[in-house]
């Protein structure tokens, strides 16, 4: 396990100030449903932020961040849908419930192989919205090019989610020190693609 440093607690705090920015002011122009989901999920963004702050690195192995944590990409995907596929927005909802609940009981009473599998199928579709969404509706000219930032954030987000999975895993695409030392600088370019992303819609 490799300790975090104060460059890492750099990076993971100018992340939570972002969020909290996010959280504070919000997403203009954005329905209410889906501004409440935007909020949501920079929310648990800061607080997850925080918690790497005070505790290091270990907080990464708690079964019940990785559950939290799982609320950052749906509801950040549930927001994208909300505003822009608003006819989708009570299936992908009941399909965000069940999913936070499907990594919720199969972390705590599931075989670990299975636990991982459902965290990446949820993971996997909210990450594929925030990616592809914003790019698709950026190229067709629904929103400003500027928005295709959310799509880098997404992708972004989406890499370290897989960086993890492998980890826990037992078949880790890089070392566990490594992906620890990427992690805080992986996460602030993630908030920052967000957070321009949002700002140029």
């Amino acid at each position: 396990m490799r300790h975090i440093t104060l460059l890492d607690r750099l990076l993971l705090l100018l992340t939570c100030l972002l969020a909290a920015y996010q959280v504070v002011f919000g997403i203009e122009g954005s329905p209410s449903f889906a501004l409440l989901c935007y909020t949501i999920g920079f929310g648990v963004l800061l607080v997850a932020g925080l918690l790497m702050i005070i505790l290091g690195f270990e907080v990464l192995e708690s079964t019940v961040v990785v559950i939290i944590s799982t609320v950052i990409p749906l509801s950040l995907s549930l927001g994208l849908v909300a505003e822009y596929l608003p006819h989708l927005t009570i299936p992908y909802l009941i399909f965000s419930i069940i999913g936070l609940i499907v990594v919720a009981i199969t972390r705590f009473y599931a075989p670990q192989r299975i636990a991982v599998l459902s965290l990446a199928i949820v993971h996997g579709v909210s990450g594929l919205i925030i990616t592809l969404l914003p790019i698709i509706l950026s190229m067709r000219g629904v929103v400003k090019p500027g928005f295709v930032l959310v799509g880098v954030g997404g992708a972004l987000i989406g890499l370290g989610g897989l960086l993890l999975y492998f980890l826990k895993t037992g078949s880790p695409i890089l070392s566990r020190p490594t992906i620890q030392a990427l992690f805080p600088g992986l996460l602030l370019l993630t908030t920052l693609a967000f957070a321009a992303g949002f700002a140029a819609a």
